[in-house]
């Protein structure tokens, strides 16, 4: 039974990124809503209160009954978990008189807390809340404040129970880090043992228990995801998985040959079909975005299951879902559990009958990639961009043909491989190139184009869920934009997206 911490979610963004800050410690954690949690055993070392965009001074804002936890183990409130924690014994919280949002100095008063041990007297923290705690209940005492914040922290007399008004889990608070370990290490004495290995170890043992002599069909993308689920039940289980790589002819160029030859270097036993006509035929006409990722959605579920019941005796269908899928799942209002209709390969279990085994749904991406490295898998795999579900068939903006995919293989190749060998693929969270639903006016020698254009793609991220465009130099632009326009017959004009996201998405469909 592995020592874990337990997170509550009130609903904040940043409560990904707290579980995140945990596991970098090789610290074991998982998210639950603040309302619907499972009862805490023994593997429970320390519980973490998240923050929320509600006001404890709202009617309607989540207030669990905590007297389960408090006191019985290591608590800590962030930033409306503390509030929350003042609010409900006896303190006062306000509106603040200004809106604290942004860098403050923490200076610590109280040097003897655990909580702060090791920790510069003044160091920077991330605030971000409307109100503020005015007053203390009578056996809270304060441990840092700040210029504007005289509770930036507490702990209740007597108890391994802390308040901090800040949010040591992002980038800006630059000893959040250090914060986090003295909670998680040094007050909930968690022993740092959730590594890779360990991982790998009890998960393959897991998947044999599990599975038994079952056999097991999982359906590979060429990403990270699927290729490591792969590799750990093929660990576990051998010859009884079998694995479907479905050419939708929506990838990149020469990846289905590329792929499928990795994989089998790799000794897994896959499939690879080829049904790409199927898709250009069904996309025909259809040029609305949602419309078509249903359609290549449907198309892949389809041809998945004819593929599938080829085989006999399977029992599972295995997938890559992981962590972020998973949490992303549960609503915060409620104790139902609502499954995204997207999620993976959404209603092949359903179609197929069979059972689920998701060997990757305790992890994040990063931890994912951790994990291939510890099993083997070649760095091209482990170190590819993300890339949609629906592949190439969102990049093309309206309708999907077979000559339009081609132009966009030519161009992203071009643009893919002059990352690789300008050592900038590496920097970047994902890179691609869009096809646009407009042609433009050019001239090549003494003769007048009339051809399409294409944007250039490329953004920072650790997540995906903001990214910012990435500042390439000119020369390489101008490299990249001379290749594609001198070497793909039917695109002269090519330029380069400066959107962020929020409020931009990162792919354009």
């Amino acid at each position: 039974m592995h020592q874990k911490i337990v997170i509550l979610d009130f609903g904040s963004q940043y409560t990904q990124l707290i579980a995140r800050r945990i596991r970098e410690l090789n610290v074991y954690c998982e998210i639950f809503p603040y309302n619907h949690y499972p009862e805490l055993d023994a593997s429970v070392k320390g519980v973490i209160l998240s923050g929320s965009p509600f006001s404890v001074r709202d009617p309607k804002s989540p207030m669990p009954d905590l007297t389960g936890i408090k006191g019985k183990f290591p608590l800590l409130g962030i930033c409306y978990g503390a509030q929350l924690l003042s609010h409900t014994h006896g303190g006062e919280v306000m509106p603040s008189k200004i809106r604290e949002y942004g860098r403050a100095t923490l200076e610590v008063v109280d040097t003897t807390c655990p909580l702060f041990r090791g920790l510069a007297n003044h160091s920077q923290v991330w605030m971000s809340h409307g109100d503020t705690i005015a007053r203390i209940p009578d056996n809270f005492k304060i441990t840092a404040s700040t210029v504007d914040v005289k509770v930036g922290a507490f702990q209740v007399s007597g108890e391994s129970t802390y308040g901090i008004q800040f949010h040591p889990e992002v980038y800006h608070s630059t000893e959040g880090s250090k914060l986090l370990k003295n909670f998680v290490v040094g007050i909930c004495g968690c022993d740092q043992s959730w590594t890779p290995a360990s991982f790998i170890e009890e998960s393959v043992a897991m998947l044999r228990k599990t599975l038994g002599n079952d056999k097991v069909v999982l359906g590979l993308s060429g990403g990270v995801d699927s290729s490591v689920a792969a590799i750990l039940l093929h660990k576990a289980i051998g010859k009884n998985l079998t694995c479907i790589f479905v050419d939708n002819g929506l990838l990149r160029k020469n990846e289905f040959r590329d792929v499928l030859d990795s994989y089998q270097y790799l000794g897994l036993n896959v499939i690879g079909v080829d049904a790409s006509q199927k898709f250009y035929d069904d996309l025909k006409g259809v040029t609305d975005p949602e419309a078509k990722r249903k359609v290549i959605g449907r198309d892949f579920i389809e041809v998945f299951d004819v593929e599938a019941k080829k085989l006999t005796d399977v029992k599972w269908l295995g997938q890559g879902t992981i962590y972020p899928d998973v949490i992303e799942s549960v609503s915060v209002k409620g104790p139902s559990a609502t499954i995204k209709s997207h999620h993976n390969v959404g209603g092949l279990p359903e179609k197929m009958n069979l059972k689920v085994i998701e060997p990757l749904k305790l992890l994040f991406k990063d931890e994912v990639r951790l994990v291939g490295k510890e099993l083997g898998l070649p760095a091209a795999i482990l170190g590819r961009h993300p890339f949609p579900g629906p592949g190439l068939g969102i990049r093309i903006l309206g309708e999907v043909t077979a000559e339009k995919v081609r132009l966009l293989q030519e161009a992203d190749s071009i643009y893919v491989q002059g990352l690789k060998e300008s050592g900038l693929y590496d920097k970047i969270w994902q890179a691609g190139v869009i096809l646009l639903p407009v042609q433009s006016v050019g001239v090549m020698g003494d003769e007048r184009t009339y051809e399409f254009v294409v944007a250039l793609r490329a953004v920072t991220s650790t997540d995906g869920m903001t990214a910012d465009w990435y500042p390439f130099p000119y020369d390489f632009l101008a490299r990249i934009s001379n290749e594609i326009i001198n070497r793909v017959k039917g695109i002269n004009r090519v330029v380069y997206d400066i959107s962020s996201k929020p409020p931009a998405t990162i792919e354009w469909e």
